[in-house]
């Protein structure tokens, strides 16, 4: 699995399908994939642009999308998230379906209006992904990068208060998140170059989280 793809269960509601954050969704969509580029070796971000590192682009398809985007010429985190992640989405979507962890349920209202929803199938792994959030950010416990790189992501789009079952909020908690989003993640195996990614992102896509918050209220 990767980490584009356990932030789309968690982000999809388990009986419509319906993704939760969604001004955000494609931010944190391209965020996820160059998390996932950077812990494999395979990005950095330097004086604010991100870069293509590594002996060879990823194998799998959506990796390999992302990647060959960065490798087209240095460009910044905010501009690179939604250029990766504008038609993740639905890609991510299909390979959850092919997984047994979504299934596709197509019907029609009224005999005429076609709807489609995405309820969950197998929520096996999503769940073991939720006890290890809520273990870092309620117990304390020290995340392992690709557990802290999705409460991160989480955080920065907006969307953790979404988690179900709802977190325990507390100072400590809210605190913790935010220093994940910065790249506080305190795992050894854990290069500069990632935290660097993670931090980046984090930054443009709280921002992006405010801009849409402001327009809602506005």
């Amino acid at each position: 699995m990767l980490i584009v793809e356990d932030l789309a269960l968690l982000l999809m509601d388990d009986e419509s399908g319906t993704p939760a954050a969604a001004g955000t969704l494609h931010y944190a969509m391209g965020g996820a994939l160059l998390v996932e580029l950077a812990l494999e070796g395979l990005v950095d971000v330097r004086d604010r642009k991100v870069v293509p590192t590594g002996d060879a682009p990823p194998q799998d398809p959506l990796l390999r999308g992302g990647w060959d985007k960065v490798a087209e010429k240095p460009r910044s985190v905010d501009s690179l998230l939604l250029k990766i992640g504008a038609d993740v989405w639905k890609k991510v979507v299909d390979r959850l379906v092919d997984r047994g962890m979504v299934r596709r349920e197509e019907k029609r209202v009224l005999g005429l209006f076609r709807t489609t929803s995405l309820p969950a199938a197998d929520t096996r792994h999503e769940e073991e992904v939720r006890q290890r959030i809520r273990a870092v950010l309620v117990d304390g416990q020290e995340p392992d990068p690709r557990t802290a790189a999705l409460t991160a992501l989480l955080s920065a789009s907006g969307a953790l208060p979404a988690l179900r079952p709802k977190l325990a909020w507390s100072g400590d908690v809210a605190r913790r998140a935010k220093e994940l989003e910065r790249g506080n993640w305190g795992a050894e195996a854990v290069s500069s170059a990632v935290t660097r990614t993670a931090a980046a992102i984090a930054a443009s896509s709280a921002a992006v989280t405010v801009a849409v918050v402001s327009t809602v209220v506005t």
